[in-house]
């Protein structure tokens, strides 16, 4: 017996939490450490399409882990799953060319509070900035 035969939409566009910006190293791969909010589901739940990186300078390799949490505090491992990665190349910014600009495409929804982190891996000088793409439901 089928439980929902219609698809649901985002009704409400979230960008997430504007200004992540991130230099400090965290090697946790629990959630917990040096992490920043990048997103939270609203009342209804979310779904989250994507996650863009920007270089906000010039920085060395790294890579960012994504935790999922379940609302409570992301200092307790058990509260966090981890749910994907993305390296991030080495960077030299200039003026005369445009910077890569990685993807970490989710297509997956949220349950209604949850949150979702993000770290990277080695510390860097100039940071990268994070942007979270999704919608309410």
């Amino acid at each position: 017996m089928p439980a929902n035969t219609s698809p649901i939409y985002p009704l409400t566009p979230n960008a997430g939490v504007p200004g992540v910006v991130l230099t400090a190293a965290n090697t946790a791969k629990d959630g917990t450490g040096t992490t920043a909010l990048l997103f939270t589901a609203g009342a209804n739940g979310a779904r989250l399409d994507k996650i863009r990186a920007k270089a906000a300078a010039t920085n060395v390799a790294t890579v960012a882990r994504f935790f999922l949490n379940n609302g409570s505090t992301p200092a307790t491992a058990a509260n966090n799953i981890f749910i994907g990665e993305l390296a991030l190349a080495a960077v030299t910014l200039t003026e005369v060319a445009a910077q890569v600009e990685p993807e970490w495409v989710a297509g997956f929804p949220i349950p209604a509070g949850w949150k979702v982190y993000v770290c990277i891996a080695t510390a860097v000088a100039g940071g990268w900035a994070f942007a979270a793409l999704g919608g309410d439901y």
